[in-house]
């Protein structure tokens, strides 16, 4: 991995001549981002949190920065057997997740997978308030509505369960609530796979958007959208751009645009067409499969940069796209993955450490010690993404000492960890209140 200084990252590459080199690092140099840039990028985001948290401001504000009701995380004396529903991108999961107080475990007792039909996903979605559908998903009638109330009455037409109470979570604070079972001092959910999120415990003075000033709430950032107010426009590469032009929602997540597992390959794909485009790559010969978009998975990025593996991982990924490779070429091809993969995690890094910060600066610690819970291939898959992204948080909020907990299926544990901590809540509630209604008979009695 390359350094912060801003500067070209690597005046050496062993295996690439200078003059190749530096035909490469022309193209590569935008990628490189200075210590003091990232700390600026932190800076516009900090900024665009408070927008979105604005009682006024944050139906402009480019990060959502959406209130959960989510009022705590687990403390541990979680129990209950809980239904959870899992809607993805193709399939449909209905898991029984057993909450164990003893054991301090959240089990998946069974589950079943249901595939989901095209037409269905484009079809009628009486079958919640949801802002924006994605992956594909287009069912109308739900936009705008509360999809709360919408599985409620599609559970209720069924009439083969009795529900009790019914949360609706998103894989950011499920895998916060899902990893807060085992580590309880987890208050900060973050996803890097297809797409990216984060989430945290804000202080409800914080959040003017909601009644209250007691306690704390998650939010759910949405930060993959930071930039699509322009205000990332000088950090944006000529590639950047054209992923975005090409993409099916142009000018909207920026963010998400320049680090995710969606669109890094797509990066790499065109930064070597660019380099194949000016004969520094493979004699200046395109294969049709490299003309192709989305022909260079990102999955190809982890592989190549594989320590031990990566060359000859790619040479078979080269071959496999048609090029005639050299040496050089390979070692090139590393170097411009090595590139793209770093800029994506010190980018996380810096929005970690944003969060991280800002939660420190609101509790009015001098120090703050949280874990994050964390998923995403991307997180999970590449030999040195978590390094480097946890060096930027390192950097950039020196004041806060991080810990990484990766989640076991946030996504199903964490919809039924959310519904577990809140029967936790509402019973404690109610025995608050019984027991003041106690001590109220009790001072009658003695007057």
């Amino acid at each position: 991995m390359s350094n912060m200084s801003g500067e070209t990252a690597t005046l050496h590459v062993d295996g690439i001549p200078p003059n190749t080199l530096s035909q490469v690092q022309t193209h590569l140099q935008p990628f490189h981002l200075s210590l003091e840039k990232l700390g600026d990028i932190s800076c516009r985001l900090n900024k665009s949190l408070i927008l979105g948290l604005g009682k006024h401001s944050h139906h402009r504000a480019a990060v959502k920065m959406l209130p959960t009701f989510v009022r705590a995380t687990p403390d541990g004396t979680e129990k209950g057997d809980f239904l959870a529903l899992d809607l993805g991108g193709t399939n449909f999961r209905v898991l029984h997740v057993r909450v164990c107080e003893d054991e301090q475990q959240v089990l998946k007792m069974d589950s079943q997978i249901c595939s989901i039909p095209q037409e269905m996903m484009l079809g009628p979605g009486e079958q919640s308030i949801l802002i924006r559908w994605t992956k594909g998903f287009n069912c109308s009638g739900v936009e705008g509505e509360d999809v709360v109330k919408l599985l409620k009455d599609a559970v209720h037409r069924r009439g083969d369960y009795d529900i009790g109470s019914v949360a609706m979570v998103n894989d950011t604070v499920g895998t916060m609530m899902s990893c807060g079972y085992r580590d309880q001092s987890c208050e900060i959910g973050m996803i890097i796979g297809t797409g990216t999120n984060a989430c945290y415990m804000e202080e409800m003075k914080n959040v003017k958007r909601v009644e209250g000033e007691d306690g704390r709430m998650c939010i759910n950032t949405e930060w993959g959208g930071f930039g699509d107010d322009h205000s990332l426009r000088d950090i944006l590469t000529e590639f950047d751009l054209t992923v975005d032009n090409m993409s099916i929602n142009p000018g909207v997540h920026i963010f998400e645009k320049m680090i995710s597992g969606m669109y890094l390959g797509e990066i790499v794909r065109l930064v070597l067409v660019r380099l194949t485009e000016d004969k520094v790559l493979f004699q200046g010969q395109m294969s049709s499969a490299l003309k192709t978009p989305g022909s260079f998975q990102t999955k190809f990025i982890s592989e190549i940069e594989e320590e031990d593996a990566g060359l000859e991982n790619a040479q078979n990924i080269l071959t496999q796209l048609e090029l005639k490779w050299d040496p050089v070429d390979v070692r090139v091809v590393r170097l411009v993955c090595d590139t793209v993969s770093s800029r994506s995690a010190r980018l996380c890094g810096a929005a970690l450490a944003t969060i991280a910060n800002r939660m420190r600066t609101s509790r009015g610690l001098d120090h703050l010690k949280t874990t994050v819970g964390v998923d995403g291939t991307v997180y999970r898959k590449h030999p040195n993404f978590s390094d480097e992204l946890q060096a930027t948080v390192r950097l950039l909020a020196p004041l806060c000492s991080l810990s990484f907990l990766v989640s076991e299926d946030g996504s199903g544990k964490g919809a039924a960890m959310v519904t577990a901590v809140a029967q936790r809540l509402a019973l404690q509630s109610r025995l608050l209140d019984e027991s003041e209604g106690e001590d109220d008979d009790e001072e009658e009695e003695e007057k």
